[in-house]
């Protein structure tokens, strides 16, 4: 895949994408999702309360659409939040494998590639669950 460097390199229609994050010294994968916006809660200004009209309660805020971090964004996982947190992004990379076009989309995408690659039961992978719900610890007595 192309190098991803702007919006302008994303398809159109992408609500967001699952990418797959390397530790290069460990070799060490992480697999997840990532919006490319999210909704910002925004006070009214003095200027936009004064021209609202209308009867009822007026709202004080305005949800504004914003792009989110997904540029600098390598995963939620402990160890690569650290590592980040330490000056030490230059150790991952992030490969991008596929793009979704809603929300729904792309939380099923994630979890379709998560069970494809196994990463609950290979300890190559930073994974610790999928969705809440199923945990890498469940995996520790059991040879599949």
């Amino acid at each position: 895949m192309n190098q991803i460097n702007s919006l302008d390199d994303i398809p159109k229609d992408a609500f967001g994408f699952i990418y797959i994050t390397t530790h290069s010294p460990s070799g060490k994968r992480y697999l997840g999702k990532k919006s490319l916006y999210h909704n910002v809660k925004k006070k009214l200004t003095k200027k936009q309360l004064a021209e609202q009209t209308g009867r009822g309660r007026k709202p004080l805020t305005e949800i504004v659409k914003k792009e989110s971090d997904w540029k600098t964004y390598y995963g939620s996982e402990d160890f690569i939040k650290q590592k980040i947190k330490e000056g030490k992004q230059d150790e991952f990379t992030r490969s991008i494998v596929c793009f979704a076009p809603n929300k729904k989309l792309l939380t099923y995408y994630e979890c379709m590639w998560q069970f494809k690659y196994g990463v609950l039961e290979d300890d190559k992978w930073l994974n610790t669950n999928i969705l809440g719900k199923f945990f890498s610890k469940d995996f520790l007595d059991i040879k599949i």
